[in-house]
């Protein structure tokens, strides 16, 4: 079996310590490829790389940069199926998953096509007579990314994308269960012709080397997807060493149905939300409310709809469910499920595993003490509950140290931005599944679920810095007076 070497200043290169891990595929845990251990060491190595590559091409046109972005993709768009062949086999993506993974990538590279030429400034009124007064955004240097095993593709695309388009160098330190995937974007950056060293990988354990390429004091800023213990831990880092930052964590999304919506709607669109990826998705509606006199019709059809989300074949376009991604994860889901189960909650659908594969699972009658009621399962279970009015329902949505992504369903137009502008979260949506993003909105959370935003337009905070400039007229008086 072939083994995945870090890609640092253009070149595959070994790790220092010789050691490799275990890639394994969740369907099975087969060994699916071996990938490079990083040290310490070879994450020095890929920053002082990145380093050197923006040194040298910071000043690169935007037309140049801007063509790496639409080389890109054009060969992803050629070569979609092997991209889509590797989210299957590493991850456990159902091919409908896959198949949205590598549309939204080619999407997100065409938008971040205009972001090159979106990196301007503006001119300043001055107090001062005769002088020119002027802003400039530049890039900040060597940007470090972090990518979760759920996404990789998208997230991979998004992070190193906009730091190449706004003129940084990149090294990306990706998920321990997607390593081949980083592997594959190596050599799309390379082809799209982007110079050595500007994207470089380190492959390795997070907990490991995390902190080296966080707390590197050549990084100038950090992009960082997964939860929100890690997420907290690198946002001290960065404090510390007055870094930028962006975290997008972890989310308990609420999706509220209340009794005028369109109910058959509403159930699509909740089971989707939830389990769409087997639930690993940190916009998951992993907390549904529905008016109390509703209630038992939608639990009842919502139930009987979540029996049926297929689980088998990735391959199968009609497959919803694959594995879960790993034993940690699945040891997670089970004891969710049994400790709601043995405090008196009652299990509606699922709760039966296939293998790795766990079943669409609904509960109902979760209490307070319930694990799953606050913690974040990550994984393909949801619970029901009943509320009697708006203002309950807004009180239990928030109820929660998350606030990532949030939905409600109704006819009423009052009552919908009514939620939308009390609802702490950073996004929310109108008779629409809690799963959404586009390449140009601001896509975040508040609270546990993160810090700033991503996106073409809310990654330039973090992916440039402002410089004022002034220039000073033969007639201007240097000290302003």
């Amino acid at each position: 079996m072939k083994n995945i070497d870090h890609w640092i200043g253009g070149a595959r290169v070994a790790p220092g310590s010789g050691a490799y891990f275990d890639d394994l595929n969740p369907v099975d845990d087969s060994v699916y490829a071996r990938a490079a251990a990083g040290t310490a060491d070879d994450v020095n190595r890929a920053v002082e790389a990145g380093l050197a590559a923006f040194r040298m091409h910071r000043n690169l046109p935007a037309a140049v940069r801007e063509g790496w972005m639409f080389k890109a993709a054009e060969i992803m768009e050629r070569d979609v199926a092997k991209f889509q062949e590797v989210v299957i086999d590493e991850v456990g993506s159902p091919v409908a998953k896959a198949g949205f993974e590598t549309r939204f990538a080619i999407g997100f590279l065409r938008a971040a096509a205009g972001v090159p030429r979106r990196v301007r400034g503006e001119t300043i009124p001055s107090d001062t007579p005769g002088r020119f007064s002027m802003s400039l955004r530049q890039p900040v240097g060597v940007v470090a990314g972090i990518t979760p095993f759920n996404v990789p593709l998208i997230k991979g695309i998004k992070q190193s994308a906009m730091a190449l388009a706004t003129g940084n160098a990149f090294v990306l330190l990706p998920s321990e269960a997607a390593p081949r995937l980083a592997d594959l974007l190596a050599d799309l950056w390379r082809e799209a012709g982007v110079p050595d060293g500007l994207f470089n990988i380190v492959y390795g354990n997070g907990a490991e080397i995390g902190d080296a390429l966080t707390g590197h004091a050549n990084v100038a800023a950090i992009t960082f997807t997964g939860s929100s213990r890690v997420g907290k831990h690198i946002a001290g880092i960065a404090a510390r060493n007055l870094k930028k930052y962006t975290l997008e964590l972890g989310g308990k999304s609420p999706l509220i149905v209340c009794a005028d919506a369109d109910l058959e709607k509403a159930v699509g669109a909740a089971l989707f939300s939830i389990f769409m990826f087997q639930g690993q998705v940190c916009m998951g509606a992993s907390r549904i409310y529905v008016e109390r006199s509703i209630f038992d019709d939608f639990a009842k059809a919502f139930a009987a709809a979540a029996s049926k989300a297929k689980m088998g074949d990735l391959r199968e376009p009609t497959t919803m469910l694959g594995p879960i991604i790993s034993e940690r994860q699945r040891d997670r889901v089970r004891s969710h499920v049994d400790d709601a189960r043995a405090k008196g909650a009652e299990v509606l659908a699922g709760a039966e595993w296939t293998g790795n594969c766990c079943s669409a699972t609904v509960l109902r009658g979760v209490t307070a003490d319930m694990t799953v009621c606050y913690e974040e399962t990550f994984g393909p279970v949801t619970s029901l509950y009943p509320f009697d009015t708006l203002e309950e329902a807004i009180e239990l949505a928030n109820d929660t140290e998350y606030g990532l992504s949030a939905s409600i369903f109704t006819r009423d137009l009052d009552k919908a931005l009514r939620f939308a502008h009390e609802a702490e979260s950073g996004m929310v949506h109108i008779n629409a599944p809690t799963l959404h993003d586009e390449p140009h909105v601001p896509f975040g959370g508040t609270k546990a679920s993160g810090f700033g935003r991503e996106g073409t337009e809310a990654d330039l905070e973090i992916m440039t810095e402002w410089k004022w400039v002034t220039i000073q007229s033969a007639t201007a008086n240097p000290s302003g007076h």
